[in-house]
């Protein structure tokens, strides 16, 4: 009855922020998270959507970082608005060149294809680029754009703009924002007993243990990892909106997504992060003065 990881339109996301408000009453969400990649652009809508509805929206984001020359996302909750929004531009502007960059390279290997015109706080990104190869016709599907052109290594491929998780980590903390590493054993940079130390030097408050990706033996090493390092524990289905059955994935790595409340993470777990996040309000308060 807890989602702490969906995303919109604003992003990756196939359901504007209203529609997926929406979706979760009907699934029966009692508290939602609006975590779109690298910008908070989403949460006035989903706000208004929930008005009136027995519904929590939890303010987030998905931050995009490399730890290790590998990518690996920072989940931050209840982050002051203002102080991040600065440091998030040069993060959309980053997404807008890699966007763009990837573009030049489909081009010049003979697939040329044009960039959606997004809203303000949004960036076109790798499945917006594969749905552009669709409608041109260069390949059947999202996942076969993935597969041959855009996935990691593939001849269209451009990395993220270095932007170190550490770093991250510590952005997020000074903005009063409770920062949790995303789908841990997503990571593909080393392993989550390795790399957890130098998160946690760094600032990292939480794990998300519950993930459609995670098996039930990883489930519980992220429990043990948790309290063992006194992190808190998070969960969501990263749901990123419907597709037509007959749709395959829109891009590698995206079977990792679940269906709204398909977790049944508890609600109780909310009560622990909202603690945190006003302890980390207080602290980033306290480095002020």
């Amino acid at each position: 009855m807890l989602e702490l990881h969906c995303h919109t339109t604003f992003s990756d996301g196939t359901l504007t922020p209203t529609e997926l408000v929406n979706a979760a009453i009907a699934a029966g969400v009692r508290a939602l998270a609006i975590t779109d990649h690298d910008t908070m652009a989403g949460w006035d809508e989903a706000r208004q959507a929930a008005t009136g509805q027995d519904l929590e929206i939890v303010p987030g984001l998905e931050l995009s970082t490399v730890h290790n020359g590998k990518s690996l996302h920072v989940l931050g909750f209840y982050p002051d608005r203002a102080q991040l929004e600065d440091p998030l531009q040069d993060r959309l502007s980053g997404r807008k060149r890699r966007a763009a960059a990837m573009r030049d390279k489909l081009a010049a290997l003979g697939y040329p294809v044009e960039l959606p015109e997004l809203g303000p706080g949004m960036a076109p990104g790798r499945p917006h680029l594969a749905a552009a190869m669709v409608r041109a016709g260069y390949v059947p599907d999202s996942q076969t754009a993935f597969d041959k052109f855009l996935g990691d290594g593939k001849p269209a491929y451009v990395e993220y703009e270095r932007f170190e998780a550490v770093e991250g980590i510590r952005l997020l903390r000074s903005c009063g924002s409770v920062p949790v590493w995303a789908h841990p054993y997503l990571f593909r940079g080393g392993t989550v007993e390795t790399v957890l130390p130098d998160l946690v030097a760094a600032g990292l408050m939480g794990l998300e243990v519950y993930h459609p990706y995670h098996s039930p033996y990883q489930v519980d090493k992220l429990e043990q990892l948790c309290e063992a390092f006194g992190l808190i524990k998070t969960g969501g289905s990263d749901y990123h909106g419907p597709k037509p059955e007959a749709e395959k994935p829109a891009y590698a790595g995206s079977n990792t997504h679940g269906t709204l409340n398909s977790l049944q993470v508890p609600i109780e777990l909310l009560g622990s992060l909202k603690g945190l996040a006003n302890r980390v309000k207080q602290e980033a308060e306290t480095e002020k003065f």
